[in-house]
């Protein structure tokens, strides 16, 4: 305990606005210690925090000392200062922090203080089940972190260049790397969320692409097996041509581009190495983005907004736009029936049920923030730039619908909860939500 207050009270200083200090950087931080901030809840006395650092209070005046509650609820690996991962980490743990407003903080909402680990800890009940998330740092990575999260399982995520401190960095491509987290967190499941996903740069570089959709999956599922861990490999609805929708899981794929080929041999490569693993095919996802290009359904939102521009917007692909919590929740069901049932394994498709065009996307979006469309212009021709595309590579979603698995957001609801943090018309955001 005397050592991490020391460690606590020399590394850490929490702001509301940035990620470190002033004239600080992670880099001089204690890794052990610094990851160990990172893990810390969502609010502190229902303030809530970025990134970990928690933002002081704003009644708090200049020379104030206050008590924040709150929780460590990231379980997993403890690294120690060597960088190993030999001590397990047992929490959560209910911990009372000491903040600090030093006399020279500016008042403009960053205040800075020091953060003190009180010496009063209340053990909390570990969750038994264990999920191990890769990709965890992606859109749909993060929404099937938080939804094992918040519903009594001890979640560990792990992704590669924007991994730490929050996730364990882990390169795919490593079999070593691969073999000791899982052996040293023993999950019962794993959901291989972690994948090159955008059609374009797998034609452009398709060794890399291959290297991670086909070679990486095939040993993780080779791993899973080892330690007896139901394993989920996310795949897609491009291993289908879109000539004959909509798709059961027993129907002959045929992938018209090289992300379609990629996603179906790392499906085979995964039930090869472990014939209890599930593959779940899903479409193009939308949900809770960080910037707008991380999904091609959000990525509109700019030419819809921008009005005083005309957009052509693809009228020729049906797509099935579907929220990366719906896919989250269908993880989870799926985890957790596996968990009751062994027999439960094989291909599954999930999906959202409402067909649109990227232009009546658009459009839909455009109606969900009562915005002008009249600029937006359909395009009925099959696009001839770029990756060959299915036309209606529909899903069949009945087995998993059958097993009681599933869960569909309104595609208005969905996207205005999505994309409202990037509308440019503050204005109407205070009016509706405010």
């Amino acid at each position: 305990m005397p050592e991490m207050l020391v460690e606590m009270e020399q590394a850490f200083t929490c702001s509301s606005l940035f990620p470190t200090p002033p004239g600080g950087s992670r880099g001089l931080f204690s890794s052990r210690w610094h990851q160990f901030a990172w893990q810390m809840t969502e609010t502190f006395d229902g303030f809530p925090a970025r990134g970990g650092f928690v933002p002081l209070p704003p009644v708090l005046g200049r020379g104030a000392t206050a008590a924040l509650r709150g929780s460590v609820t990231q379980s997993g690996l403890l690294r120690d200062r060597d960088g190993s991962r030999s001590a397990r980490r047992s929490f959560p743990r209910l911990v009372t922090f000491c903040a600090h407003v030093p006399p020279a903080a500016t008042s403009r909402g960053c205040s800075f203080g020091l953060l003190r680990l009180c010496a009063s800890e209340e053990d909390v009940d570990i969750p038994s089940r264990r999920v191990l998330i890769t990709g965890a740092t992606g859109l749909l990575g993060r929404a099937v972190f938080k939804e094992f999260n918040e519903n009594n399982w001890n979640a560990v995520g792990c992704g590669y260049r924007r991994a730490q401190p929050r996730f364990e960095q882990i390169n795919l491509l490593d079999s070593i790397a691969v073999h000791d987290i899982i052996h040293d967190f023993q999950p019962h499941v794993i959901v291989h969320c972690a994948a090159e996903r955008r059609p374009d740069v797998v034609e452009s570089q398709p060794d890399a692409a291959s290297q991670l959709n086909v070679a990486a999956s095939g040993n993780l599922a080779k791993e899973a097996a080892g330690v007896g861990a139901f394993l989920i490999y996310i795949s897609t609805d491009y291993v289908f041509d879109g000539t004959s929708p909509p798709y059961k899981e027993t129907d002959v794929p045929n992938p018209l581009n090289l992300y379609g080929k990629t996603k179906l041999e790392g499906e085979k490569a995964v039930l090869e190495n472990n014939e209890d693993a599930a593959v779940l095919r899903i479409p193009v996802l939308y949900g809770e983005v960080e910037r707008l290009e991380e999904s091609a359904v959000t990525v509109m939102f700019d030419k819809v907004q921008f009005s005083n521009k005309s957009a052509n917007m693809d009228h020729w692909q049906q797509r099935f736009p579907t929220n990366v919590k719906d896919v989250a929740t269908v993880c989870r069901q799926l985890a957790e029936k596996r968990m009751l049932d062994p027999s439960v394994k094989g291909t599954f498709h999930w999906s959202g049920n409402e067909q649109m065009t990227k232009y009546e996307m658009a459009c839909a979006i455009a109606d969900a923030f009562n915005l002008p469309s009249s600029h937006l212009r359909p395009i009925t021709d099959c696009p001839v730039v770029g990756a060959l595309r299915p036309r209606n590579a529909q899903l069949d979603c009945s087995k998993l619908e059958m097993l009681g698995i599933g869960q569909r957001t309104p595609f208005r609801a969905g996207i205005k909860e999505s994309l409202w943090p990037f509308l440019v018309d503050k204005r109407w955001r205070q009016t509706v939500f405010h």
